[in-house]
């Protein structure tokens, strides 16, 4: 028999057995093997068969799903950290998120884009330095990573502001420049590492911003320059608007349907954009499935116009995770939480949700009939790829991350599906175990 040839003294080859891959749009029953020293998905016939190796463990699933990791693409806070409040002592910041990290995994999302919403210069300033790329920091006791931040803001129509203060909200009068100012340019632009002499990708992965307002239309090809996606939203873009921001490089719609002109049968606004001419791309876009932005129907009715582009996102405020109540806002405002839902208290305006990204997947698979592969592509495959990781994250093909969750299927009596996150690995090893 061929012996366990471990890389390093510290390595551990993992094999898992008796269970389901999520791979394209099926469930292929097929054994997997990480290793937690390259923090990879191991080629094991490869290892096997070249190296001789055997696994160092062998994990009985009895059954159950191995999906990638989880990527949110929207996620504004969690367990009552808001990644845009800095608090009176700035320094705090950093210590803090890296706690929420350890708390946001156990929910299946390993990573992330941590969302800035519409604030003051001086909050992007402090904030995104922490919200940058996690890049070769490969810790899996770190918790969930970070693949650089989104800026929600303030680029945006003041007209579809939702809870978005009016009062901060400005135009790019200017192009480019305005966005680095507002932003910081060593946050927006590709840094060089002074001890490694290499670019390093900017802090920012995404902008989400209205194409119509001031000179965002002509910055939109800066922006993607510098790999940064740029997303349509909080928009009063006509289907001509938001067509020629796609010509321009948008490349995502953020929370569609949400904040942007209603779809009309005479102008489909952003929505039209779904069915656009083979000449330009289709965009990605956001899907919050927490019951409440969205009817059911409209879901389904995105998802069928173009299921490749399908994201499903949480839009979660940072009382995801905590109890039900009223919470102090920005200004002096309040948000009322129900469960899931969020609302600005005394109104009935949404103010964001407070959903876990696995709960928005049990709630596509009722609301869509769509198969388990499907709904959790929208939440791994096609989010790293409109990020451009395929390959990276959200496979579980060898040499992507071992990035994993194992989720148990369960329907209750009256048919209703759910997924139930039983354990949680990060580059190979494992961080969370719901039995433990």
């Amino acid at each position: 028999m061929p012996s366990a040839v471990p890389t390093n003294n510290n390595e551990i080859i993992t094999k898992f057995t008796n269970c389901r891959l999520v791979k394209g749009d099926e469930l292929v029953e097929q054994d997997l093997w990480v290793s937690s020293a390259t923090g990879k998905i191991v080629k094991s016939q490869e290892a096997f068969y070249g190296a001789h190796a055997t696994p160092d463990v062998t994990v009985n699933l009895g059954g159950r799903i191995i999906s990638p990791g989880l990527i949110d693409v929207q996620l504004n806070g969690a367990f009552g950290f808001n990644f845009s409040s800095i608090p009176e002592e700035p320094s705090s910041y950093g210590k803090t998120l890296r706690q929420v990290n350890k708390s946001i995994i156990q929910t299946g999302v390993t990573s992330y884009l941590p969302t800035l919403t519409t604030q003051p210069q001086e909050v992007y300033h402090n904030a995104l330095p922490y919200l940058g790329p996690s890049g070769g920091l490969r810790i899996a006791s770190d918790g969930a990573e970070s693949l650089g931040a989104h800026c929600e803001g303030p680029f945006l129509s003041p007209t579809k502001n939702g809870i978005h203060p009016v009062e901060c909200i400005t135009p790019a009068l200017n192009g480019f420049s305005d966005l680095e100012a507002m932003y910081g340019a060593t946050n927006i632009n590709p840094t060089l590492d002074p001890l490694s002499g290499t670019l390093q990708a900017p802090k920012i992965k995404k902008i989400t911003a209205a194409p119509e307002i001031g000179a965002m239309m002509r910055t939109i090809p800066d922006i993607t320059a510098r790999g940064i996606v740029y997303s349509i939203g909080h928009t009063e873009a006509s289907y001509e608007e938001a067509s020629l921001a796609v010509a321009s490089g948008a490349t995502m719609i953020t929370h569609l349907f949400n904040a942007m002109r209603p779809l009309h049968h005479r102008n489909p606004g952003v929505f039209g954009v779904l069915g656009i001419a083979e000449s330009l791309p289709r965009p990605y876009f956001g899907i919050i499935a927490d019951g409440i932005h969205l009817h059911p129907t409209s879901i389904k009715i995105a998802f069928n116009a173009h299921p490749e582009g399908f994201v499903l996102v949480t839009d979660a405020m940072h009382l995801v995770g905590l109890p039900d109540g009223v919470y102090e806002w920005n200004n002096g405002e309040r948000i009322l939480k129900r469960g899931s839902q969020l609302l600005l208290e005394g109104t009935e305006k949404i103010a964001g949700s407070s959903i876990t990204l696995i709960e928005c997947v049990s709630n596509f698979l009722n609301f869509s009939g769509a198969t388990v592969p499907q709904a959790l592509k929208a939440v791994t495959a096609t989010p790293a790829a409109m990020l451009g990781l395929s390959g990276v994250k959200g496979s579980l093909e060898s040499d992507a991350d071992a990035d994993l969750v194992v989720l148990e299927e369960q329907v209750d009596a009256m048919g209703k599906r759910s997924l139930k996150v039983d354990q949680v690995w990060k580059f190979g090893s494992k961080v969370f175990d719901r039995s433990q």
